[in-house]
């Protein structure tokens, strides 16, 4: 959700191309376009050390100051220079409040499974309609004492109040079973076993 921490003061931009990005990277800003609505794309330059720290959170929200007028965006792709790392760019989509948007949320395990067991997370991020301004950080999923064998869907998550699951519900999000070692040494066995019970009696 936007606060006062994702206020961003935002110049718009006026001069374009691979040449004026430099100098706007150098003066420590970030080109950007504002879009959504049917409105015409708004190209911005936006704070650079500000951005890096509110992209920390997936899906964030920002509330662009342009010529004494707010305006709510989401964050829909963020542009990086394959070595540096370095933002390069960002696409933004406008939102207003009370409209809904599909979002990927990651899931964020806590707890420990039953002694001697290991948790996969099979599914990292489920695909929600959750209200723009009000986007979770990550849903969180207890894994608290399971034992060999269980299973969490995508359905059995807690989704926050007004989300909806647009991923398929059956989808397998966390799966519990032995360590690897363990699973091939009772399959060794197992087979062992069924060797000796269908070799002949001398």
């Amino acid at each position: 959700m936007a606060d006062a921490t994702n206020k961003i003061a935002a110049d718009l931009r006026v001069k374009f191309g691979k040449g004026a990005a430099r100098k706007l990277r150098v003066l420590g800003k970030i080109p950007a376009v504002m879009y959504g609505h049917g409105t015409t794309p708004v190209h911005v330059a936006l704070p650079a050390h500000q951005i890096g720290l509110l992209l920390r959170r997936a899906n964030a929200v920002l509330e662009l100051e342009i010529d004494g007028k707010s305006h709510l965006t989401l964050v829909k792709d963020v542009q990086k220079d394959p070595f540096l790392q370095i933002i390069e760019h960002l696409d933004l989509i406008v939102i207003r409040k009370g409209e809904k948007v599909q979002v990927e949320v990651s899931v964020h395990v806590t707890g420990e499974p039953a002694p001697g067991m290991v948790a996969d997370l099979d599914t990292k991020t489920l695909l929600l309609e959750v209200e723009a301004i009000n986007i979770p950080q990550n849903l969180p999923l207890s894994i608290e004492g399971l034992e060999e064998g269980a299973q969490i869907h995508a359905k059995d998550v807690e989704l926050p109040k007004g989300a909806t699951l647009i991923s398929d519900e059956e989808a397998v999000v966390v799966s519990v079973h032995l360590p690897v070692e363990e699973e091939e040494e009772e399959e060794a066995e197992a087979v062992e076993g069924e060797e000796a019970e269908a070799a002949p009696a001398e």
